[in-house]
């Protein structure tokens, strides 16, 4: 299977490439990087370049990016009838319908988080959440390295969607994402979120179920990026079995 990986120079891109160098069964086909990036004419086992048509063909596009640059990605990849993973976060309303619009007729795997652990978790929070009902009041915690651009992370967030799937609920009812002054007292059945940015933290999140009596904690913690690269790149070979459609992690892993 032919690989190609958009932002090779950033820090998920370089896991990227290394990973699916490491793999069996995949070659990596091409890599790219922004018009101006001191990466792009290097040779990292592959010739980076500033445009996707400049590199060989191909059957998956992997792309943690950003926004904007991840929906031209996934304009060329419908266009050239391929596949693609999806790692990037941060999409706006707008930008996410746009983005389900291009890639309709397309095999496409999209995830918050390519961890298996991390996906193991999401199940277990959203069968904690079908026990533990509004009595329990339930709180997310996430914390990265400082050069993260977006809050609450997109797992952390994937972890509030799996806590009100669990409870029937949805989770723009009832999360709470700001708290400053005062606040008042805590309403029953909301879904609290709290973010810390620093340092080089890879990638910590844990889901809080707190009664009077007892608290009951599903945390995860990320000590290397490759975790994630390795999951991106198992979602890609698993992909390139499957019908177009948009699928999650939880379907790479026969979770549903």
């Amino acid at each position: 299977m032919r690989i190609i990986i958009t932002g090779a120079s950033g820090r998920m891109g370089q896991m990227l490439v290394r990973a699916v160098n490491e793999a069996e069964g995949v070659t990596l086909a091409g890599a790219t990087e922004r018009q101006g990036s001191p990466l792009v004419g290097q040779n990292i086992g592959v010739i980076v370049v500033d445009d996707m048509k400049k590199c060989a063909e191909a059957d998956v596009v992997i792309d943690f990016t950003a926004p904007e640059a991840c929906l031209n990605h996934a304009r060329f990849v419908a266009e050239y009838n391929m596949a693609i993973v999806i790692g990037t976060t941060g999409f706006d309303t707008k930008q996410q319908a746009e983005l389900d619009g291009i890639l309709a007729n397309t095999p496409t795997v999209v995830a918050a988080n390519y961890s298996v652990g991390v996906n193991l978790a999401l199940n277990l929070i959203e069968q904690a959440a079908k026990v533990l009902n509004a009595d329990y009041d339930a709180e997310i915690y996430e914390a990265h390295h400082k050069h993260k651009v977006d809050a609450p992370s997109g797992t952390a967030l994937a972890m509030g969607k799996a806590l009100a799937q669990g409870r029937g609920v949805n989770l723009d009812d009832v999360a709470v994402y700001n708290r400053e002054g005062i606040t008042g007292a805590r309403e029953s059945g909301s879904v609290g979120f709290s973010v810390v940015r620093g340092g080089n933290i890879v990638g910590d999140h844990k889901a809080m179920f707190i009664a009077d009596e007892e608290r009951i904690e599903i945390n995860h913690f990320a000590s290397d990026r490759m975790v994630f690269a390795k999951g991106a790149v198992r979602a890609a070979l698993w992909l390139t079995q499957q019908d177009a459609g948009r699928y999650d992690m939880q379907d790479v892993l026969g979770l549903k």
